[in-house]
């Protein structure tokens, strides 16, 4: 029968997962709770002194709207009954040029604010005053009305310009208001605080009192009001209540609570936690096999179980350095026994060396003595690669391929047929192989070599290895005009050597490369390392 599968209980696998507060430091968790235990009383504060602010900031809004609609109304009053009087004298003189009486009526209107810089005049359609003062810009502007309606230009820093058109003749006038005559009839009574205020025409500002600045965060409240007359605003600006000691109080009460309560958590944890578990870690990354944690410092900390914990690093400890010492005496042990190896496998190839040696200087014929000659190469070959791989085994670098390839080269002209005259000239990089591929490769270098000789006694020969760009792999090349192709190279291919030669390019996972017209062979090997 089938085994059910037993669902898992959700509750149980939540239960067994650590939640997200779970995993926060101690110190975290500390100063999470000190923080929600003062933030209602921090919020409490804030919300007071705000909203103390708030009032009155909002009486201070009201009491500066009526004041910029007192303002803007004087002002509105006195620039429109200005240029009422003004139009009125504009049509009459536009009907008759001579018109006396109207000109003295305008200039009675004037002549209150004639002292205070104010001044109008009124020009024919050839810009040549009629009546007023001229006044600089004066003609130009008040030419360029072309309706009744009251354009405006502000002068930079100076005061207002209006023009109107009469209704005949083209004849315009302008009017001058300086700042000082605005600022005058613009002054609200009974408003007892510091205000600046500014006539705006899009984008030009006049300033008619100014109000500076005391210092960077000082607040403002700011009111603008339409004069409905030649497109002309008023804004007004008063200061309101400044940043003082309720303000700073709200604001810097959460701070202070906050950094209490970071203060508190952080002493209470690295008193209690954080110190003692620093020391116990320090003495931890000071342990190295073979030493023992002081027990006065693990005595000295004040929470038990980190002292337990301490005790416990301690016991280890010394359980870790008996194994240590085990492990080192068994690597003692296994190094001698590798190195006894090596040697012995060192002193049989030279034992089967000698004896190859021995029966070849005794061989009955030259085809005799030259078999004996091949079979010395390889076993010199497999010689060569044990003892340099031995020597770099302490490193774990490889076998070096420029040593081997060398000596391989010298053991080869010294083993040479008595006649043969075989030149070998190397270019090898210094790179670094496994001893499997070494021994491929000193293998596939002695074959054909002797290839080579069994061609051409006289055979040249050039040998390369050099790594490509990816730094893993590397390419090694041998070539001689002895192996270009030819019936006799074939033949000794197909009796002795190609075999041979393709089950050691098996072995190296590769493909020989044969080029007949140049004689060279190629053949890609995994490296190591190259120096």
């Amino acid at each position: 029968m089938a085994d059910v599968p037993v669902a898992e209980d959700p509750a149980a696998t939540v239960a067994q997962r650590p939640g997200l507060i779970a995993r926060w430091p101690t110190g975290a968790k500390l100063f999470l709770i000190l923080s929600v235990a003062l933030l209602p009383l921090a919020l409490i504060a804030t919300f007071a002194t705000l909203r103390v602010t708030q009032i009155a900031d909002t009486e201070l809004g009201a009491h500066l709207r009526v004041a910029t609609s007192e303002s803007s109304r004087a002002i509105a009053i006195e620039l429109v009954g200005d240029m009422t009087a003004l139009r009125v004298a504009v049509d009459a003189l536009g009907a008759d040029a001579g018109d006396a009486p109207s000109c003295a009526r305008a200039q009675g209107v004037f002549a209150q604010q004639a002292a205070q810089g104010t001044s109008f005049v009124i020009v024919d359609r050839r810009g040549r005053p009629l009546c007023g003062e001229p006044f600089p810009g004066a003609a130009a502007f008040a030419r360029r009305s072309d309706s009744a309606v009251v354009g405006a230009r502000i002068v930079d820093g100076q005061g207002v310009i209006l023009r109107v058109a009469g209704r005949n003749d083209g004849t315009s006038a302008a009017a001058f208001f300086p700042a000082a005559f605005l600022a005058r009839i613009s002054r609200p009574s009974g408003f007892p605080n510091d205000y600046g205020s500014t006539l705006i025409l899009g984008d030009d500002r006049l300033e008619l009192d100014p109000l500076a600045r005391r210092d960077v965060l000082e607040r403002r409240e700011t009111v603008r009001t339409d004069l409905a007359i030649a497109g002309l605003s008023l804004e007004m600006q008063v200061r309101s209540a400044p940043v003082g000691s309720p303000l700073l109080i709200a604001l810097a009460l959460p701070l202070v609570m906050w950094a209490l309560a970071s203060a508190i958590s952080y002493l209470v944890v690295d008193r209690l936690l954080i110190a003692p578990l620093r020391a116990l870690r320090a003495s931890i990354a000071a342990y190295a096999p073979g030493d023992e944690p002081d027990p006065a410092v693990l005595r000295a900390l004040p929470a038990r179980e980190i002292r337990d914990l301490g005790d416990t690093f301690r016991a280890l400890s010394r359980t870790v350095a008996i194994h240590e010492a085990g492990l080192a005496e068994g690597l003692v042990r296994q190094t001698k026994l590798t190195r006894e190896v090596h040697h012995r496998v060192k002193n049989n190839l030279q034992v089967i060396a000698s004896l190859i040696n021995f029966h070849a200087r005794g061989a009955s014929s030259d085809e005799v003595a030259h078999a004996y000659a091949s079979i010395q190469r390889r076993v010199d070959a497999l010689a060569v690669v044990h003892r340099y791989h031995f020597a770099e085994m302490e490193e774990n670098r490889g076998v070096g391929m420029r040593s081997v390839l060398g000596e391989l080269a010298s053991n080869i002209r010294a083993t040479a047929p008595e006649g043969s005259r075989i030149g070998i000239l190397l270019d090898i990089d210094d790179v670094h192989v496994t001893q499997d591929v070494a021994v491929a490769v000193a293998f596939l270098s002695t074959e054909l070599i002797e290839l080579a000789m069994t061609c051409d006694p006289l055979a040249q020969l050039r040998i390369s290895l050099k790594p490509l760009a990816d730094g893993s792999r590397a390419t090694l090349r041998l070539s001689s005009r002895a192996l270009v192709d030819s019936d006799l190279l074939r033949d000794r291919l197909r009796d002795r050597y190609g075999r041979v030669i393709e089950g050691l390019t098996r072995q190296l996972r590769s493909t020989l490369q044969h080029d007949p017209l140049t004689g060279a062979y190629e053949v890609g090997i995994a490296i190591v390392s190259v120096d």
